[in-house]
């Protein structure tokens, strides 16, 4: 969200009252389970906070500190539970992931590579926008979307400003919209393919967890292995599709080869040592992360490194990613007296992030203990006479549209514990509902305020916002179709879902 959008900063002072007049309403006025007040205290404490996340009244960050304060003086958590939700695995698991981030930037491995993968895929109209898109594709797997966007926008410029020399001025500036629109979207298109990618997807695995402590773990392998066919489907439709839209009428051979990423490349200079060693252990880290545990595809199995020590439960994602961050603090750096990262550089750790899953996931555990994820889910159990993949299709799109308007992160941590209900008073493996929610919150493709991306985009002011609407609007309603189709067909392989069937560690 742009905290700093003219339609936030008038609507703020009424959110702050009606969030509490919401709140007090449904506290006072409703019983939802006759014999449960701790339903009706949640469904308010939820109510309060959606709408508090919604118009940002006040930081997102300390909106999410609500249920420690509330949940025990209402009744509806131990404040000693309610303070342990914001610290776990899944939090490790960013934070160590956004260390190896900041390294990667902090040596300025990042345009190393975009400027690389520029190099190969050569530079035809159609070949730079691929090139564009996956380079920003393939570092927004691993670092923030944000910073992945803010880092390709100035190469893309650069790239702009010298295509000027050669190019119409209409062409180009056709073309570039396509440029920075693709830059945008395949920043959200990247993120979905790995745990770390994006923060919805480690809200998803949380609260997972959280709902169903049974179930199998959503491993950084399970998830890669399924999401990563997704993200690559949509890269190309919307590849080809922002092609088609934005492509140079003429032809440009003899001008765009004057342009040269190898000259932007050569200004680098040579990787130093530091580089070296930090991309090293990304690749490590990546490594580790999708071998640690077994990997099942159908009759295929791959045991996982973790099963060589004698308690491999023990060990989790959020395990490796902190034991690869402690080491750039241990390496000596040549330049300066310091070390590869240093605890100066962890100022950048985005906090408010942690303190957003960490009220997401207290707010999980507040849905199951006081029984209102099973209520709404029995409030919408006529949605069951529908065709699954035409629920799938419901959630996608509802999810997709909300988050155009909503932060992503906190949309989905607000819908899932609901989605989680739903799925089992439906008698369908959670899995299928939560999936898709968590994918389509990351694939708002309409307008500025929807992702970072976009917004950073947005305000190069080289686009409108009726381009980046009518543009997004087509791709938000594509992406949401092969969100559902591919979840109903594909999910139930890669997650061993069994049909229609409650798997066993639902009760």
């Amino acid at each position: 969200m742009n905290e700093n959008s003219v339609k936030h900063f008038l609507w703020k002072p009424g959110g702050f009252f009606s969030g509490i007049l919401v709140f007090l309403f449904v506290l006072l006025f409703f019983d939802l389970e006759p014999g449960k007040p701790a339903v009706t205290a949640t469904l308010a404490v939820a109510l309060l906070m959606a709408v508090w996340w919604i118009t940002e009244v006040i930081p997102l960050a300390v909106t999410s500190l609500i249920p420690v304060v509330l949940f025990p003086l209402l009744g509806i958590m131990n404040g000693k539970t309610v303070s342990s939700s914001y610290f776990n695995h899944v939090i490790f698991l960013f934070i160590g992931g956004f260390i190896l981030a900041l390294a990667i930037q902090k040596w300025n491995l990042h345009r190393r590579i975009a400027l690389k993968i520029l190099m190969i895929t050569g530079t035809s109209p159609l070949r730079i926008l691929f090139g564009f898109m996956f380079a920003t594709a393939f570092l927004s797997m691993w670092i923030s979307n944000t910073a992945t966007a803010m880092m390709m926008i100035p190469i893309v410029i650069s790239i702009i400003s010298k295509l000027e020399e050669y190019v119409d001025d209409g062409e180009l500036k056709k073309y570039s919209t396509g440029l920075l629109l693709g830059v945008a979207y395949s920043a959200s298109i990247g993120g979905i393919a790995t745990l770390v990618g994006t923060p919805p997807n480690l809200s998803f695995a949380r609260i997972f967890q959280i709902m169903f402590p049974q179930a199998p773990e959503i491993s950084f392998s399970s998830w890669f292995v399924f999401a990563l066919p997704l993200s690559i489907v949509i890269f190309i439709i919307v590849w080809f599709y922002l092609y088609l839209l934005y492509k140079p009428e003429n032809s440009w051979k003899n001008s765009i080869n004057s342009v040269s990423f190898k000259k932007q490349y050569k200004d680098l200079g040579a990787a130093g040592l530091e580089e070296k060693i930090v991309f090293v252990d990304f690749i490590v880290m990546a490594l580790l992360w999708l071998t640690r545990s077994d990997i099942s595809i159908g009759t295929l199995n791959i045991p996982g490194w973790s099963r060589i020590f004698s308690h491999p439960e023990y060990l989790n994602d959020g395990t490796v990613a902190i034991a690869m961050a402690v080491l750039l603090f241990m390496i000596p750096s040549r330049k300066g007296q310091g070390r590869i990262m240093t605890w100066p550089d962890t100022k950048l750790l985005p906090w408010n992030i942690v303190l957003l899953f960490g009220g997401g996931f207290a707010l999980a555990s507040g849905f199951k203990e006081s029984g209102l994820s099973l209520w709404f889910g029995e409030q919408l159990s006529g949605l069951g006479t529908l065709h699954p993949i035409l629920i799938l299709l419901i959630i996608s799109l509802g999810v997709t549209f909300l988050t155009e308007l909503t932060s992503n992160t906190a949309t989905t941590e607000m819908l899932l514990p609901i989605l989680a209900g739903l799925a089992v008073t439906l008698k369908v493996n959670p899995l299928l509902f939560l999936i898709p929610a968590t994918i389509s919150a990351s694939m708002a493709f309409m307008l500025p305020v929807a992702t970072p991306p976009n917004a950073i985009v947005f305000g190069t002011n080289r686009i409108t916002m009726v381009q980046m609407a009518k543009t997004g609007l087509i791709l938000n309603l594509i992406g949401a179709a092969i969100i559902a189709l591919y979840t109903y067909y594909i999910a139930p392989v890669v997650f061993h879902l069994s049909g229609q069937e409650l798997p066993f560690w639902v009760h």
